[in-house]
C-alpha cells in the first residue's frame, strides 16, 4: 500500500511539472525577450541543455551513440520542433502577449490531426475530432480579430506575430509527425538530449547570421530567464513527461494541451500584467474545446490521437 501510494504521489507530481511548468515557460520567454534579442535566448538556451542533458543521460548509463540515419532524423527533427518551432515562438512573443502565444501555439493538436488525416497512411479523425477542427480555427479567427482589426490601421505587429507563432507550430508539427515515423530505437531521454543539441547549434547559425547578438543585457532578468528555461523547461518538464509516458495512458498525459494555454494566461494576467478582452475569451475558450474534441476523439484506427509521439515534447515546449 505505501508503494502504491508513493507511484500515486509521483504521478501528480509529475503532471504538476508538465501542467505549470511547461505553461509557465511563455512567461518566461516574455521575461526573456525583453533584455536579449530572441534568436540569443534560444540558442542559448538549447546548447546549455542539451549537453547537460546528454551529461545525465550519460551518468545514467544510457548510450549516446548514433547511426548516421538516427544523426539525420535527430538533427531534422531537432531543427524542425526546436529550431524552427520554439526559436520562432521566441521571435514572435517580441509582438504577443505570452498568454496568446500560448493560446496559438495551442492548434498544434489540430494541425496533427489533419496531417495524419491527409498523409498517406495517416490515421483518419472521427467527426467529433473533425468538428473540434471547425471549432478550433474558428476560434483562431476570433482570437485574432483585435491583430487583424490593428493591422488594418496600420500597427501589424501582433499580426505579424501570430502569422509567425501558426508557422511555428506548423514547424513544430512537422517535427512531431517525422519523430512519430521514424520509430528510432533510441531512448526518449538520449533523443530529446540530441535534438536540443542540433537545436542550439542551428539557433547559434540563425543567430551569427542575422547579427543580432550585440544588443543583449546580461544581468538577472536575462540569466535568470534562461536558467529558467533550462531547469523547469527542458530538464524537469521534460523528465516529468517521459515519466508520464511510461506510466499514464497517453491521452491522459495529452491534457497538457489545454492546460498550459490556461497557465499561461493566468501567469501572464499575474507577472506581466497582460490583459485579452472579451472576444479573445470567446477565441481561448473556441480553442481550448477544440484541443479537447480533437486529442479525446477516436481515430479510425481506434486509437486516441494523443498517441502522436512528440507531440508534447516540450511546448512550448513549449517551450
Amino acid at each position: 500500500m505505501p508503494s502504491r501510494s508513493s507511484h500515486t504521489t509521483r504521478i501528480l507530481l509529475a503532471f504538476g511539472c508538465v501542467y505549470f511548468f511547461w505553461g509557465s515557460t511563455y512567461v518566461a520567454i516574455r521575461f526573456g525577450v525583453e533584455v536579449l534579442p530572441p534568436f540569443v535566448l534560444a540558442s542559448v538556451r538549447f546548447l546549455i541543455a542539451g549537453p547537460l542533458m546528454l551529461a545525465i543521460c550519460a551518468l545514467r548509463g544510457l548510450s549516446l551513440r548514433l547511426t548516421r540515419r538516427e544523426f539525420g532524423l535527430l538533427a531534422a527533427i531537432g531543427v524542425l520542433m526546436l529550431g524552427g518551432g520554439n526559436m520562432g515562438l521566441v521571435w514572435c512573443e517580441q509582438y504577443l502577449s505570452s498568454g496568446l502565444a500560448a493560446l496559438i501555439i495551442a492548434v498544434i493538436p489540430l494541425y496533427v490531426a489533419v496531417f495524419e488525416a491527409l498523409l498517406p497512411n495517416g490515421e483518419g479523425l472521427r467527426t467529433k475530432g473533425w468538428f473540434g477542427i471547425g471549432i478550433g480555427f474558428a476560434g483562431l479567427i476570433v482570437l485574432l480579430w483585435p491583430g487583424l482589426l490593428d493591422g488594418m490601421h496600420g500597427d501589424t505587429r501582433q499580426l505579424l506575430g501570430a502569422a509567425v507563432a501558426l508557422g511555428c507550430a506548423f514547424s513544430w508539427t512537422a517535427g512531431s509527425i517525422l519523430s512519430r515515423r521514424s520509430k528510432l530505437p533510441v531512448s526518449p531521454f538520449v533523443a530529446a538530449a540530441w535534438e536540443m543539441v542540433f537545436a542550439g547549434l542551428f539557433n547559434a547559425c540563425v543567430m551569427l547570421l542575422a547579427g543580432g547578438y550585440r544588443e543583449g543585457q546580461w544581468g538577472i532578468q536575462a540569466w535568470s530567464s534562461i536558467l529558467y528555461l533550462v531547469t523547469f523547461g527542458s530538464l524537469i518538464g521534460y523528465t516529468a513527461y517521459i515519466y508520464l509516458l511510461e506510466h499514464v495512458p497517453v491521452a491522459k498525459v495529452a491534457t497538457y494541451a489545454y492546460i498550459n494555454p490556461i497557465v499561461a494566461v493566468i501567469l501572464g494576467a499575474i507577472f506581466l500584467h497582460e490583459r485579452f478582452i472579451a472576444i479573445e475569451y470567446v477565441g481561448m475558450a473556441a480553442i481550448l474545446l477544440a484541443v479537447f474534441l480533437v486529442t479525446s476523439s477516436k481515430l479510425k484506427t481506434g486509437a486516441p490521437l494523443a498517441e502522436t509521439k512528440g507531440l508534447a515534447t516540450e511546448p512550448q515546449a513549449q517551450a
